[in-house]
């Protein structure tokens, strides 16, 4: 079966057809990095190590672009309130992205080219530009450049809508030809670190947003490329005047469109102006990283994935049960070294990257082994666990990744230690008969919610659910 995906510029579930055989290229916008990342920045970098992930599975060769946008008004912005460099800051900020990005096994791209390390590569794309006249330099000196919205007929067709409706905030300067047109490069301003400009032909300055990500994107992958990937709240200004500035300049750019629905806390918009932002640490701090990396995964990536009371207790109790059963299994002496997932598992991932539906494959093949395991059913056990294996190593959520060490579902280390240490005692207890005691240890641990069962090679335990 072919894999299949939402293209956002057809609005269908199209057959993905790559570039080249076997291979697929990839660019997705990565972080802007003025402040800490927060969960929409996790879980859209984890949908595309996903989408990675299964690309891989199916036999593909990935290439994968994630850009770093480390100079921008909004950085420039947060450096002025808070005093610190604007490239420290920057810096800081996106070592806190693959600080959390790497705790939950998000894999890195292959490659990650920061704004300011392509600035040549920008300035020779709006060359071409101006030189083709779908760009212009305001008054001599200022050092402006816009894209030119009405010498390019085709501006809209990402997001299907009419240039009439697609203003893009206010010209207090007056520069602009058209109020649609949209910056290439921004003249250097008085009271600007002087640190933050380039010198280019028309005037010293910096790139605007829209044109690094072109830029970037085709530096690395080429001026046509398989798959370009993003929030969906990057489809309009963004990604409309990549594809508007890249068409224009001659290149196929992006074959596909990938967009990531956005993240909602109890129904509403995640936002400042709101105050209920979350960060990727505070759910790191509430639960152990592989918990975390399974809830964010858990609702379909073109889906809104909500933030409601009980959310990470609901991932906990269902990632426990993948945990216990393959302890179990262990515990009983299987291997479980599987590397095939069931067709069910494929046909759902191959069908848009359909992760709620293989989590549904992964948690019947749960139940399959346990019961198997209750009845003595032995195969079917072997089987089931080396299948579950399979599928949650595809989905980077496998508790017996040595990467994961100590981070499962059974807590932080300090938690499994104790849990741990209290199953030695109770086992002690029985070698020597004092029923008394292990009973009574093993009724602490069920009043502490830690299922334990207990198989001819030891004790397997999990958090109850």
């Amino acid at each position: 079966m072919a894999i299949r995906l939402y293209d956002s510029k057809r609005q269908d579930v199209v057959d993905f057809v790559p570039l080249l055989p076997r291979h697929v290229s990839i660019y997705v916008c990565g972080p802007t990095v003025q402040s800490a990342p927060h969960v929409g920045h996790l879980r859209s970098a984890l949908v595309y190590d996903l989408w990675s992930r299964w690309f891989r599975y199916r036999g593909f060769q990935v290439t994968l672009v994630r850009n770093v946008t480390d100079i921008d008004d909004k950085i420039l912005e947060k450096s002025g309130e808070t005093g610190e460099a604007w490239w420290a800051l920057a810096a800081r900020v996106e070592q806190e992205f693959h600080d959390t990005a790497s705790a939950l096994r998000i894999l890195p791209p292959t490659r990650e080219p920061r704004a300011t390390g392509d600035i040549p590569a920008m300035i020779e794309l709006i060359s071409q530009l101006l030189a083709t006249g779908h760009a212009y330099a305001t008054e001599e000196g200022s050092g402006d450049v816009y894209f030119d919205v009405s010498r390019w007929a085709r501006y809209g067709e990402l997001t299907r809508q009419s240039i009439d409706n697609l203003r893009q905030g206010a010209d207090a300067s007056g520069a602009k030809r058209n109020p649609e047109d949209f910056a290439l490069w921004k003249g250097h301003k008085a009271g600007e670190p002087a640190t933050a400009s380039w010198p280019a032909p028309w005037g010293a300055g910096r790139p605007g947003w829209h044109i690094e990500c072109s830029a970037m994107a085709m530096r690395y992958l080429g001026g046509e490329f398989d798959i370009h990937g993003g929030g969906v709240d990057l489809r309009f200004p963004h990604h409309e005047n990549e594809l508007a500035q890249s068409a224009a300049a001659g290149y196929g750019y992006a074959r596909h469109w990938l967009h990531n629905a956005l993240v909602v806390v109890g129904g509403q918009k995640m936002s400042k102006s709101l105050g209920n932002s979350v960060y990727a640490t505070d759910l790191l701090d509430k639960a152990p990283a592989i918990v975390v990396r399974y809830a964010l995964a858990s609702a379909h990536y073109r889906s809104e994935l909500d933030l409601h009371e009980g959310f990470l207790d609901e991932a906990t109790a269902a990632f426990s049960r993948i945990d216990g059963f393959l302890s179990r299994a262990r515990q009983e002496g299987f291997d479980v070294e599987g590397t095939v997932v069931p067709s069910a598992f494929a046909s759902a991932m191959d069908e848009d990257l359909s992760v709620p539906a293989a989590l549904a494959v992964v948690h019947e093949t749960v139940r399959a082994g346990n019961n198997a395991l209750d009845s003595g059913d032995r195969p079917l056990a072997a089987s089931s666990a080396i299948e579950v294996r399979a599928m949650v190593r595809v989905l980077g959520i496998d508790p017996l990744d040595p990467e994961w060490a100590r981070a499962s579902s059974r807590g932080d280390g300090a938690l499994a230690s104790l849990v741990e240490s209290v199953i030695e005692l109770r086992w002690h207890a029985k070698a020597e008969k004092n029923f008394e005691l292990s009973d009574a240890l093993r009724d602490a641990l069920d009043r502490a919610g830690i299922d334990v069962n207990d198989g001819a090679a030891g004790s397997t335990w999990s958090i109850r659910g």
